[in-house]
């Protein structure tokens, strides 16, 4: 472990943050640092990096592996972020589900026995059963996920796993935040990795070389920046709430936003056009997602927010289109983060 973390004051909160060095939970380090209510951090990782951060210890643990004492690292929190997701090997479901939904249920249920009172989770829009676009949904819309991938399936069997634990710890006040798609310049190289892959070539995508953008039934999703999620999961860590909030942006990114910010012409294509092309590079392995998670992308709801403001007292400080700005220049620069899966080059 390596520290910059203080000596603890009377009343200042100590929190553990799992999955502490990805797209949010380095956002989150930065909010918590900042945070004159926090004493000390515990960020948790499978690779812990070289550079110290404020207030944070890290440590090594892999919520896959029964081995890794989680228990442990809780003990003495007083609230526990629940960030750490794993999105490929898309191609192998069986250690995404490892992961994502026996790695969440270890972490839950180490919380329930070290006694943190305090249990704030990441689940997603992708959780949320197909719905409107045309209205937003608030957080009582079904999350039943779609069947077609592993990330919307993964993320609602967390969420009916959530339904059963609460019942069972009614002391631990439990949070789940329902965020859009997360953006930030320092993820582009990490999230080109995990979702375009070599056929998008990132520093092409500027405006003005991008001839066309594809207008498709259904493409429209909320996004928000890295930062103003993490604000959201600190919020959570004070504020005396429960249940789940859904955060996001505006505006609704539809395909004439982003044409307007690519210089280029959305042009109309029928959904199983595009469908049929992408599940022919899939077969290919020319692309490192499936087709299913593009068509869980047509069929997401649009979100109400309201709960967030009201409740959270929580505001996006950057709209949609300077979370997608932020990831274009990002992506058009190769940036990269300070932290392993941030890194230009990752495993």
């Amino acid at each position: 472990m390596t520290s910059l973390r203080p000596p603890v004051e009377d009343g200042a909160l100590r929190v553990a943050v799992v999955g502490a060095t990805g797209n949010v939970g380095t956002g989150l380090l930065r909010a918590l640092a900042d945070d004159p209510l926090i004493g000390s951090v515990t960020g948790i990782a499978r690779r812990i990096p070289r550079d110290p951060m404020p207030k944070t210890e890290w440590a090594a643990a892999d919520i896959s592996d029964e081995r890794s004492d989680l228990v442990g690292l809780f003990a003495g929190a007083d609230a526990v972020v629940h960030l750490a997701w794993l999105f490929q090997p898309a191609r192998d479901p069986a250690v995404t589900w490892r992961t994502n939904v026996l790695g969440s249920i270890r972490v839950f249920d180490a919380v329930a026995t070290a006694g943190v009172p305090v249990l704030v989770h990441a689940s997603s829009v992708g959780a949320y059963s197909p719905g409107p676009k045309d209205r937003a949904v608030d957080e009582s819309w079904p999350t039943h996920g779609w069947p077609e991938a592993a990330y919307p399936r993964e993320k609602a069997y967390v969420e009916r796993v959530l339904d059963a634990f609460e019942p069972r710890h009614p002391g631990i006040r439990v949070v789940r935040l329902r965020p859009g798609f997360i953006f930030q310049r320092e993820a582009a190289a990490e999230q080109h990795r995990l979702f375009a892959g070599p056929l998008v070539p990132g520093r092409l995508v500027r405006p003005g070389l991008v001839p066309v953008v594809p207008d498709l039934p259904g493409l429209r999703f909320q996004v928000l920046h890295a930062d103003d999620a993490a604000q959201a999961y600190r919020l959570a860590v004070h504020r005396p709430v429960r249940g789940a909030f859904n955060i996001a942006a505006d505006p609704v990114v539809d395909p004439r936003l982003l044409a307007e910010t690519l210089q280029a012409r959305a042009v109309r294509l029928p959904d199983a056009a595009a469908t049929a092309a992408l599940r022919a590079l899939w077969q290919l392995h020319a692309v490192p997602v499936p087709p299913g998670l593009f068509r869980t992308v047509l069929r997401l709801p649009v979100m109400d927010t309201g709960r967030a403001a009201r409740e959270l007292g929580w505001q996006p400080r950057s709209s949609a289109r300077e979370a997608i700005g932020a990831f274009l220049s990002g992506l058009r620069d190769a940036a990269a983060g300070p932290t392993p899966p941030l890194a230009a080059s990752a495993r």
